[in-house]
């Protein structure tokens, strides 16, 4: 499978938001409603862009992956936790098109964001996961990312994890 990985323009916004809509809808259709059911918009992804790097992986011209690298730590992360490093950036928003999923998309966005990262540059990538069916958790850690904890954020259950670079 051919892939090309870039750094998403403002103008990919629709289909980005496109592709976060068909991947929650695909989780809620196999998990039931629950707090990835959430609907992203065109002026959602735009707003969040301040203190971001999207990557994106496109088969072709159509986007089928994407994840946000960012500097603002998220509000469920809680850093005591985590590795004490001088700077970290944080592994938010990520998304692949259930049709390409589990074909190694976000393997390579993952691979493309430590790459990323190192020239940013940064020590460690940190992020949370769902601690449910439709959590991410195992993908993280066979992708190369340590659990470091586990908390419970707005009756969600989150699994931090990892990925130290240097």
């Amino acid at each position: 499978m051919r892939l090309a990985l870039s750094i998403a323009e403002q103008d990919d916004a629709p289909e980005l938001a496109a592709l976060h809509n068909a991947a929650a809808d695909d989780l809620t259709r196999r998990y039931g409603h629950g707090v990835w059911s959430t609907t992203a918009t065109e002026k959602g992804i735009l707003f969040r862009w301040q203190h971001v790097r999207v990557l994106i992986a496109r088969k072709g011209k159509r986007i089928v992956g994407t994840l946000r690298l960012q500097t603002k730590k998220p509000w469920a992360i809680h850093v005591k936790y985590f590795t004490p490093v001088k700077k970290a950036i944080y592994l938010t928003g990520m998304a692949v098109i259930p049709a390409m999923q589990r074909k190694g998309v976000g393997s390579l966005l993952l691979e493309e964001a430590a790459r990323q990262a190192l020239a940013w540059p940064v020590e460690a990538i940190r992020l949370d996961a769902f601690d449910t069916d439709a959590g991410a958790g195992g993908f993280y850690a066979r992708c190369g990312f340590r659990e470091v904890g586990r908390v419970i954020y707005r009756r969600s259950p989150l699994i931090y994890f990892e990925r130290v670079l240097v």
